[in-house]
């Protein structure tokens, strides 16, 4: 398949004077029809001129004054971002607060349970005073005057 002047022009995005000046200079390598136009070669087209995508070339042929400019658009979007930012980084914080107060609600019931068992292990073990033992001699004379 090979373009046209025509095609070539909107394949590439320039003008068909343009091409045809390429032609001339010998930049691009075209045969020449019967009735005058050009056979350009897509491969041959295309090392020169890069294509444009089929969204770029429906822009082409409009006015200035039709194209849309993009900058309000960008712009809502730049100030949504922000505020959506700003929204996630106050959830953020508040997570973050809820967090270290979940933490130190832990910290002191670990250290009430660790004083509590203390207390307990206390009561469980024997706190008499122990009294000394007799010595070997008063066990064995023990009842003996």
């Amino acid at each position: 398949m090979s373009y046209t002047l025509s095609d070539a022009a909107k394949a590439t995005g320039k003008s068909k004077m343009t091409i045809h000046r390429a032609i001339k200079k010998g930049t691009i390598s075209a045969r020449r029809l019967e009735d005058g136009s050009y056979a350009i070669d897509p491969a041959e087209l295309h090392r020169v001129f890069p294509p444009v995508s089929s969204r770029d070339s429906d822009t082409d042929n409009k006015p200035a004054a039709v194209i849309p400019t993009y900058t309000d658009l960008l712009q809502f979007k730049l100030a949504t971002l922000t505020e959506q930012l700003a929204t996630l980084e106050a959830e953020r914080a508040r997570e973050r607060q809820a967090a270290q107060d979940t933490i130190a609600d832990l910290r002191r019931r670990l250290d009430a349970e660790a004083e509590e068992r203390r207390k307990l292990t206390l009561m469980l073990t024997d706190q008499r005073a122990k009294a000394p033992r007799p010595g070997f001699w008063r066990r064995l004379f023990k009842g003996k005057p």
